[in-house]
């Protein structure tokens, strides 16, 4: 499933987020998804069924849009991360890393993300915010999209610290080159202050829920 990513300056679709999704109802969301590889040890092998699949869909995408992809950090390690599918159109996708927690098991992990980016990818850190963690991966990969914990979008504008914190995010980041996204947005509130605090890009229920395909009438305002 495809979430549209709205440029905040221009108002129009920047991107999509590719979910993971299954119709099995032991499966209901990505995260018991991603538990049961983790517990089968086979977090590669979806890692490669779903960047398989999102090369597969791309050309449906609209033009020029880029494309988010979840990478579990021990896919860092996979090397058909360096060939095809996906690799053929590396210069449309950012790859979001989760579970920054084990990015120091990846071997040689510097150079795979040099690798990466050489071979056209942009990186990501999810999630930041929600710990320790995702500040040590923001240091670690330089990432080039820094995408907000939802924990400090939600009800931001009656929140005096939450405003502080992303406002330090966006500052530094803006420092650093990289986007910032807000994402989990579900009120107009939400997105004004979030708009307000230097937030590059925008993703919620607000403007559209996840769907099988890549949604083209979405508007920012639509609310």
């Amino acid at each position: 499933a495809y979430q549209p990513i709205l440029d905040a300056r221009t108002r129009q679709i920047y991107g999509y987020e590719a979910l993971v999704r299954s119709g099995l109802p032991e499966m209901t969301n990505a995260g018991a998804i991603v538990s049961a590889s983790e517990t089968l040890s086979q977090t590669t092998r979806l890692g490669r069924a779903v960047r398989r699949e999102v090369a597969d869909n791309a050309r449906f995408a609209p033009p020029g849009a880029t494309l988010f992809v979840n990478l579990h950090a021990h896919d860092l390690g996979d090397d058909s991360l360096l060939s095809a599918p996906l690799k053929d159109i590396s210069r449309r996708v950012v790859l979001e890393v989760t579970e920054q927690a084990n990015l120091g098991t990846v071997p040689d992990f510097q150079e795979r993300v040099r690798q990466l980016r050489m071979a056209g990818y942009r990186i990501a850190v999810d999630d930041l915010g929600a710990g320790y963690a995702s500040l040590s991966a923001m240091a670690q990969l330089e990432p080039e999209v820094v995408k907000l914990d939802m924990t400090l979008v939600r009800d931001i504008h009656t929140r005096a610290t939450k405003q502080r914190l992303v406002r330090s995010i966006s500052s530094l980041a803006q420092e650093l080159g990289a986007l910032v996204v807000a994402e989990g947005i579900e009120t107009i509130e939400e997105r004004d202050v979030l708009c307000a605090l230097g937030c590059d890009l925008l993703q919620g229920y607000l403007f559209a829920k996840p769907t099988f395909g890549f949604a083209e009438d979405v508007r920012m305002d639509a609310a």
